[in-house]
């Protein structure tokens, strides 16, 4: 009988992990293990997935052209402000200022010499440029004559036009460095000017 008695107390645990998990078998426990390993999956990767969503939601800021980029730039100053004027609104007026610069900068030959109290710049070009050099050293004589003690003068010359450059005296170093193109940044005016223009207004009146 105590035999008996011990017997049936060695099987009790046996039955009742048998009652509490009837249903577990290899393919559950392949399920639990692949949750687990779905689980760690995430626990690795997922960062790694935000970080790629993240990228491909990304906006890009380079416009890929400086024209581009500087018309862009005023359109959305016009179109925040409630106050444009809209039927004035000139951009290609602006497009052709970007591409008179452009000309004047990257297609113009200068040749310099010293004059008195300053600096004479000769800048001549063919065709389209000749006209764009016109335009931008008259313009910027216009403009900058006067400014902080220097004194611009404008002539027309075969070929282009003659930017004569006088500053004060403390700033004649200063003018030799900057040059004719270093010359034309004085002021940075340039920018106010873009707006004027697509504005439909004179800068230079």
């Amino acid at each position: 009988m105590i035999r008996v008695l011990a017997l049936v107390a060695c099987l009790m645990p046996a039955v009742a992990f048998a009652q509490v998990a009837p249903d577990r078998h290899p393919g559950a426990d392949a399920a639990v293990n692949g949750q687990e390993t779905m689980t760690h999956a995430q626990m690795t990767h997922g960062p790694h997935t935000m970080q790629s969503r993240s990228a491909f939601a990304a906006v890009p800021n380079e416009p890929g052209q400086s024209a581009f980029a500087a018309i862009q730039e005023i359109v959305a100053i016009l179109m925040a402000d409630p106050k444009t004027d809209w039927p004035k609104v000139d951009i290609d007026a602006l497009r052709q200022h970007l591409v008179d610069m452009n000309n004047v900068t990257l297609e113009a030959d200068v040749k310099s010499a010293p004059v008195d109290g300053g600096m004479r710049f000769d800048v001549t070009g063919q065709g389209p440029v000749r006209d764009s050099i016109r335009r931008m050293v008259a313009a910027h004589a216009a403009t900058m004559n006067a400014v902080d003690g220097w004194r611009f003068e404008a002539v027309e010359i075969d070929g282009g036009e003659s930017l004569i450059a006088r500053p004060p005296a403390k700033d004649v170093d200063k003018l030799h460095g900057l040059g004719f193109f270093g010359v034309l940044t004085l002021g940075m005016h340039h920018q106010a000017h873009h707006l004027m223009i697509a504005r439909g207004e004179n800068p230079h009146g």
